[in-house]
């Protein structure tokens, strides 16, 4: 072991003598490490190999920042270039060893990405996929790599073709590759519009026009059956100005294939919904008369397909786009007091709709009307909280602005809506009041159980915004929060950690926390937790 090491360490004294001789590095800044020995010692930790790279790419980023210092630009054959090819070995060998640590994979394409190694990197990707071909991101990744790094479509294509033999009824292969396509597509237009001013046809229509996505959107939906697959291509494929015959064959298709299914009833109501505004409509009121027009042409739509298919999920996305647009109605009508009356004449007739029941309370918001807490008692009376949770959810940020409504929401008895609100609640505090008004909420509520972490998190947030923070009432916080989620999350004790490490904290106090959090960390929570504080030590993380 010796040998090698020692031959390994020789190997780099022409590099070191360039590193003395240009000025980047004093002698005494130039020895030999002990990093390489710990590369063959009989038993081999993957800690090891990751400190070794840390350590190399230290090394560069320090020799980047004195070139830029002094200005020399000179002998980088010497110097970076071995200092890089050396990382990208001790990444071979750890992959070698550990094939099935993607992550580890992905280290070594990020490397490479920013050593800018392109003749590297689809080495890198090439070995990866031999490892892991049943992971279709790698391939899309890979593919991307080969489209953008090193613009070479005609890689990409080829491996996502070779990706669609081994996950032939991939939707997100199918997209990435339909996408990849048209960009393809969109880059020759723009070459071939420079070119014109030379008189100069280049590349062929055909292409141009993208004719090679819609062979894979044939191929694809010959693979793949489902409306909301087509219409994920057609979103992909509305992004390109030059795709409207494209767009047209897709919406065919699935009025065609799909007449039967929702998706496809709801697509074609929204299409009416959102069609473009005529510029000759200037006005405010020809602006809501033409909103009005769409919208009774969108509920045309709704009712037709309800009377075909007669689901509930339609007629829930109908009340949803019905709601869009009574909101756009009310932000073009002649007064507020009309806004209102058309809020709550919305809600009268879609009783049911959470998003209805939320424009309403923004209105009256908005007018500064002392009725918000009446109008959040009918909204629950109308829609039950534990059937429809996303009622709270949407409606949070109007509770915190109404005293009565935020108590409500606090006292809710369903456990996510009582959590929910106590952060909004906090954050509201913290806008309108400041840091002690934040302070005061957060110690009001800090014994009324039940907490989500995103409560003590943002609190913690809040300390770190003001121009001196405490560290004595950021331990207060993590200790607080540990106490309620430290048996399960790991990353609550690294972050603690971290900020003890930070220019705050006390570094000394960091053995403490680990010891804890080891002997209160239940189940999986401690392996993942050792893994992280591992990689912490050695500067990975």
């Amino acid at each position: 072991m010796a040998e090698i090491v020692q031959q390994r360490i020789e190997n780099r004294i022409p590099e070191w003598e360039q590193l003395e001789r240009v000025g980047l590095f004093t002698k005494k800044e130039i020895k030999a490490t002990a990093l390489e020995y710990k590369l063959h010692r009989l038993i081999i930790s993957k800690v090891d190999f990751i400190a070794y790279i840390q350590y190399e790419i230290n090394v560069l980023e320090l020799i980047k920042k004195r070139r830029s210092r002094i200005g020399y630009t000179f002998k980088k054959e010497e110097i970076e270039f071995s200092i890089i090819s050396r990382i990208n070995n001790i990444f071979k060998r750890a992959t070698t060893k550990w094939k099935n640590d993607l992550q580890l994979w992905l280290s070594h394409v990020a490397f490479c990405k920013k050593w800018n190694t392109k003749g590297q990197l689809s080495k890198v990707f090439s070995s990866m996929l031999a490892i892991h071909p049943e992971k279709p991101a790698v391939w899309i990744m890979a593919a991307k790599s080969e489209m953008e790094d090193r613009n070479s479509p005609e890689s990409a294509r080829q491996l996502f073709l070779r990706a669609l033999r081994f996950h032939p009824e991939s939707q997100k292969v199918y997209q990435e590759y339909f996408r990849m396509e048209l960009l393809h597509a969109e880059k020759l237009r723009k070459e071939q519009k420079e070119l014109e001013k030379a008189e100069i046809d280049v590349f062929p229509l055909e292409i141009m026009s993208g004719k090679l996505a819609e062979v894979v959107y044939r191929d694809a939906t010959t693979k793949i059956q489902g409306a909301d697959f087509i219409l994920s291509l057609l979103n992909i494929a509305a992004i390109f100005d030059f795709t409207k015959e494209l767009q047209a064959t897709i919406i065919q298709d699935l009025q065609g294939k799909y007449a039967d299914h929702e998706v496809t009833w709801d697509f074609m109501a929204r299409r009416e919904l959102d069609a473009a505004v005529g510029e000759e409509l200037q006005s405010a009121k020809g602006r809501a008369s033409d909103i009005a027009r769409r919208e009774e042409r969108c509920c045309q739509v709704y009712e037709e397909g309800l009377n075909m298919l007669n689901t509930g999920r339609l007629n829930a996305v109908g009340n949803k786009n019905t709601c869009n647009s009574t909101q756009r109605a009310t932000q073009h009508v002649d007064s507020s007091e009309q806004a209102a009356a058309v809020a709550m004449a919305a809600t009268q007739r879609h009783s049911q709709s959470v998003a209805m029941w939320c424009l309403a309370l923004q209105t009256l918001l908005d007018l500064g009307s002392g009725t918000m807490g009446k109008i959040f008692q009918d909204a629950l009376t109308h829609i039950n909280p534990k059937v429809h949770m996303n009622a709270h959810t949407h409606t949070q940020n109007w509770y915190c602005k109404s005293r009565p409504a935020s108590i409500l929401g606090l006292r809710s008895a369903v456990r996510a809506v009582s959590m929910d609100i106590k952060e909004k609640y906090l954050d509201w505090s913290y806008r309108v009041g400041g840091y002690k008004k934040a302070r005061k909420t957060f110690t009001s509520l800090h014994e009324s159980r039940p907490f989500s972490k995103a409560f003590f998190t943002r609190m913690i947030q809040i300390e770190k915004e003001q121009e001196t923070p405490k560290m004595t009432n950021l331990r207060d916080f993590y200790e607080r929060a540990l106490s309620e989620f430290g048996s399960t999350d790991d990353d609550l004790w690294l972050e603690y950690i971290r900020e003890e490490l930070g220019p705050r904290g006390q570094p000394e106090n960091c053995g403490r926390i680990h010891w804890r959090a080891m002997k209160i960390l239940e189940g999986e929570s401690v392996e993942r937790f050792i893994t992280q504080y591992t990689l912490l030590q050695t500067g990975h993380i």
